[in-house]
């Protein structure tokens, strides 16, 4: 079918949407309300159920050797750098189809436009955004803004892949649809290969737990940085309003966090020279995706807190979903069935995904008595019993 697809948003999810249904035959119009499309962000994990997916639409061999294999996952106590579990990915091709990658999110956007440049059905209309939407039994017609001038476009359908704070999902639901405020923040670093401790150089992932606090850091980029990210708490004050990113933290509030932890962890921190700071947030999983010609995909439709660093990878998984669904759509046929089809097919997943990610928040920030017994118990399953926890996750899902 030679439909029209209107996509509001193009970060990773819309583009992946976009790739996914370009190559079903699908011409789409991509509409992203930043005037240039930047290369900023900070680090990825992206599991084998995203790599898998990136695969079939030629990106992740785009992504080449700016992504990194880590041999592995290890978790560390924070006060003294033991090492309390080693989950080993260098067999993640075989055990769940695709390989375990690290990238820096600016790479992974970069291999996706560059994807998206080279499909004629594809146009991304850059500082233009979406203002409003209509919706009928022939089509939905996008109210669209840039600069002081206003238009409208028609379409077949309309995919909102605009972010947790979706106009399209405020439109579906009526407003009746409040943000979860976590009590963390995560604050973001790239630190610098000669500013780093050796063992942080390691071709891993490490995730360090502290009382009320973790840290997670892997390289990038050939080992030229590493990517910090530090998850503290942070009782008080609204959610952030612009993307991670453009909010400046000023590193003198982690000192008090911090000062307990073992040396290596100080040192990373150290290493430094600018922080970003994140009040992190959800929203409950919602009861259906769609309503007619119109549907959402990503943060919009399923926003989670990233204690199972799924965020990119569940809106790839999304694409992924609502390309086969539109795919099979004939000339004249079900838009708006297919549309549900793909969020019945997504949401148990995702859903599971949102609240799997909120209990993995309590047990990353234990203290005291808890503590040390989650520590007795990561020791005593050892790597593998732990890494069989995440098979259902890594596992590709199916179309």
């Amino acid at each position: 079918m030679s439909g029209h697809a209107l996509i509001a948003g193009a970060g990773i999810g819309g583009l992946s949407a976009a790739l996914f249904l370009a190559a079903t035959g699908w011409r789409v119009s991509l509409f992203e309300s930043a005037p240039v499309i930047e290369a900023v962000g900070a680090g990825l994990q992206l599991s084998p159920n995203a790599t898998a997916i990136l695969r079939q639409i030629g990106v992740l061999e785009r992504l080449g050797r700016t992504s990194l294999a880590p041999k592995a996952v290890r978790v560390l106590r924070a006060r003294d750098g033991a090492t309390l579990a080693l989950m080993r990915l260098d067999r993640a091709e075989s055990r769940w189809g695709a390989p375990y990658l690290l990238a820096h999110r600016a790479d992974l956007q970069r291999a996706l436009l560059d994807a998206a440049a080279g499909q004629e059905a594809i146009a991304l209309h850059t500082g233009v955004a979406l203002t409003g939407f209509a919706s009928g039994p022939g089509g939905v017609t996008a109210a669209l803004r840039k600069g002081m001038t206003r238009f409208e476009v028609a379409g077949d359908c309309l995919i909102g892949a605009d972010g947790s704070r979706s106009l399209v999902r405020g439109r579906l639901l009526g407003g009746d649809d409040a943000l979860n405020m976590s009590r963390r923040a995560a604050w973001r670093a790239l630190v610098p290969a000669d500013r780093a401790p050796p063992e942080a150089l390691r071709p891993e992932s490490c995730l360090w737990l502290g009382r009320k606090a973790h840290l997670v850091h892997y390289p990038l980029r050939g080992g030229s940085v590493v990517n910090v990210v530090a998850i503290v708490a942070q009782e008080q004050g609204k959610a952030d309003e612009g993307p991670f990113w453009s909010n400046a933290a000023d590193p003198a509030e982690l000192v008090e966090t911090f000062k307990g932890w073992h040396e290596s962890a100080r040192a990373l921190l150290a290493g430094a020279g600018e922080w970003r700071k994140w009040r992190l947030h959800d929203r409950d999983p919602l009861p259906g995706w769609s309503a007619g010609r119109v549907a959402l995909l990503g943060d919009a439709a399923h926003p989670m807190l990233p204690f199972l660093a799924q965020g990119a990878a569940q809106a790839i998984e999304d694409a992924g979903a609502l390309g086969a669904a539109l795919g099979r759509v004939k000339a004249g046929g079900d838009i708006p069935g297919a549309l549900s089809a793909y969020g019945a097919s997504r949401l148990p997943r995702a859903s599971r995904v949102q609240l799997e990610s909120r209990a993995q928040e309590r047990i990353y920030h234990l203290s005291g008595p808890a503590a040390f017994a989650r520590d007795l118990a990561l020791r005593a399953m050892g790597g593998e019993r732990l890494l069989a926890r995440y098979d259902w996750l890594y596992r590709a899902a199916p179309a």
